[in-house]
């Protein structure tokens, strides 16, 4: 087999695979024998169907199931011998006036590129850390104990007011004319909790059961009704119940509610900063990866093989279109998604899958067996039985290498940080919660 390999631009090269058309030949004929021993066909005994009416019916789609075996392992044994890292498929197509007794085609293909990492020890990234502080504790607590609350009915004559869930009835019309999703009954919503409106929570404070009230209501302009958006509407509300909310208090009976074995508040408290200390952990991680990758992507330097790019896009949009089917969208798989929405994070990813790829390499930060097991064990610890969970990721080669990634951008993300010019923040624990 002759190989020629041509540079085009960048990355793009191109290979000439001549091959004999004998071996193609030879290899549909023996193909189609085989087939024969099995064929059907009426009028025939299986396996005495004669040769002309197997070539007849299947020599095209057997013929062009050779060609591409054979053009596939030409190009593979071709890239091979010139040691070539081929990025995405090549594209094939077959040359005229090929020499006699020869077919020839070429292959059009990207290479993956040479990456040139920067100096690492001039990227300036900024490293967060967080503590879990009483207040978060606090804070933790008070959600616990609003999952366990209680209801009570108030006394008639009692007025609505901070806490208290309410029950009503409300109409709302915009020019006299009601609109979509304006009108509800037998409708409850805690009075500050931020379920309504500011404008709509605050009418309804200091009514009582069985008053009716009526009052405008001016919608934001990024109000996520957009018909209703910027408008303003009359409502018309009846308060048919006002209920009084009781949290359990933080004692022995909460804890034990919540699985402290001895039911003390101190441990309590323990387990709960034990948890967010473990959510702040990744959280942190999250951030102080993400700004790893943002200084490295900068430094480096490297050409971006469209293939990679385009599958990367093209994967994105799949994944965007079967979030569409879980939300109910009809026909979400023929959903007209253009490119351009995800090419420029399909080429960031690209990027950083290569840049990354070469840090690895290049210093020797690959996942160990100790770091795998050390991570699983870690994640599973929040579940309520870690071993099932430890076993559930040790038993499957996809979730393995999903963990497997992970620890290797936590790898580079240490050996970034040891070099690169970090400056340190604290961030309050609200505010990495909510990031």
């Amino acid at each position: 087999m002759a190989v020629t390999v041509e540079t085009l631009e960048k990355l793009e090269r191109r290979i000439t695979l001549t091959l004999p058309a004998d071996t193609i030949n030879n290899e549909v004929q023996s193909r189609l024998k085989r087939l024969a021993r099995t064929v059907k066909a009426d009028g025939f005994r299986p396996g005495k169907v004669p040769m002309s009416v197997v070539t007849q019916r299947y020599g095209y789609s057997v013929h062009y199931e050779v060609m591409n075996d054979k053009v596939g392992q030409a190009f593979e044994q071709a890239t091979n011998e010139a040691k070539l890292r081929v990025a995405g498929q090549p594209r094939i197509t077959e040359k005229e006036n090929a020499p006699e007794g020869q077919v020839a085609f070429d292959a059009t293909f990207e290479v993956y590129p040479e990456v040139k990492l920067g100096d690492l020890s001039a990227a300036e990234v900024e490293r967060v850390s967080a503590e879990v502080t009483d207040a978060a504790i606090d804070k933790t607590l008070d959600i616990l104990r609003k999952q366990r609350r209680t209801f009570a009915q108030r006394a008639q004559g009692d007025a609505a007011g901070e806490g208290d869930r309410v029950t009503i009835d409300f109409e709302g019309k915009i020019d006299g004319v009601p609109f979509d999703g304006g009108k509800a009954e037998g409708f409850q919503f805690i009075i500050g909790e931020g379920q309504m409106l500011e404008q709509f929570e605050k009418a309804v404070r200091g009514m009582k059961a069985g008053e009716s009230k009526t009052f405008p209501l001016q919608f934001p302009e990024d109000y996520q009704g957009k018909d209703v958006a910027g408008k303003e509407a009359d409502f018309l509300v009846t308060l048919s119940k006002i209920e009084a909310q009781n949290l359990p208090e933080v004692n022995e009976a909460l804890a034990k509610s919540l699985g402290i074995p001895d039911g003390t508040v101190a441990s309590l408290r323990a387990d709960i900063k034990k948890n967010l200390e473990r959510e702040v952990k990744f959280r942190v991680l999250a951030r102080n990866k993400a700004a790893v990758m943002d200084a490295v992507a900068k430094t480096a330097e490297l050409d971006l093989p469209t293939a990679l790019v385009a599958n990367e896009t093209a994967r994105m949009i799949e994944s965007a279109r079967a979030d569409l089917k879980k939300r109910g969208i009809k026909d979400a798989d023929k959903a007209p998604i253009p490119e351009e929405i995800f090419k420029p994070q399909a080429e960031r990813r690209v990027r950083l899958g290569l840049v990354v790829a070469e840090l690895v390499r290049a210093n020797n930060l690959q996942a160990k067996p100790e770091q795998l097991q050390a991570h699983i064990e870690e994640m599973a610890q929040s579940y309520e039985k870690p071993a099932e969970v430890v076993r559930w990721y040790l038993s499957d080669r996809e979730r393995m290498a999903e963990v497997e990634g992970v620890v290797i951008e936590n790898n580079v993300t240490e050996f970034v940080l040891a070099k690169a010019k970090v400056t340190d923040k604290v961030v309050p624990f609200d505010e990495l919660m909510a990031g």
